[in-house]
């Protein structure tokens, strides 16, 4: 698994390599054709009743550069980021803390923090390597109304 950079908040801003996105809210990055993802994705869009969430998939000329910007490979499977206040987390840390900014449901996510951050990074690598068994999805294809809003290119 790659290790996420240590970069500082919004360093993101600063590298010509990242095309300028609306970082006013959390950015969630994810795989765009990944039927679980696209579900998250969906999921943050319902739960997120203040509308502060962005949504970009890795395959995007946005989320790419953002991965390679934190040391990220696009094409792995386990890359996956959240970005909020111009800080980023990567794997099961940055769904944790999604589902903790979203509040309510969302924080369904937090009693994994109980269990060792070795553990919980191997079951996030276990489901991100056996993601298309979920099924393909084009997130952009048709989005709802409320998530095409939020997407990111």
């Amino acid at each position: 698994m790659a290790k996420l950079l240590p970069r500082p908040p919004y360093s993101y801003r600063e590298d010509p390599a990242v095309p300028a996105f609306d970082d006013a809210g959390p950015v969630a990055i994810m795989d765009g054709d990944c039927a679980l993802c696209s579900w998250g994705a969906r999921t943050i869009a319902r739960l997120d009743r203040q509308g502060e969430f962005r949504i970009c998939p890795l395959q995007s000329s946005t989320g790419t550069a953002l991965a390679r910007h934190y040391g990220l490979e696009p094409r792995d499977p386990e890359t996956w980021l959240f970005i909020d206040q111009g800080q980023a987390w990567s794997g099961m840390e940055a769904i944790i803390r999604i589902g903790e900014r979203l509040g309510k449901v969302g924080r369904l996510a937090s009693p994994m923090r109980v269990l060792p951050k070795g553990l919980r990074e191997w079951l996030y690598r276990r489901i991100a390597h056996n993601r298309y068994r979920f099924g393909r999805s084009d997130m952009c294809a048709l989005p709802d109304p409320e998530l095409r809003r939020r997407l990111l290119t």
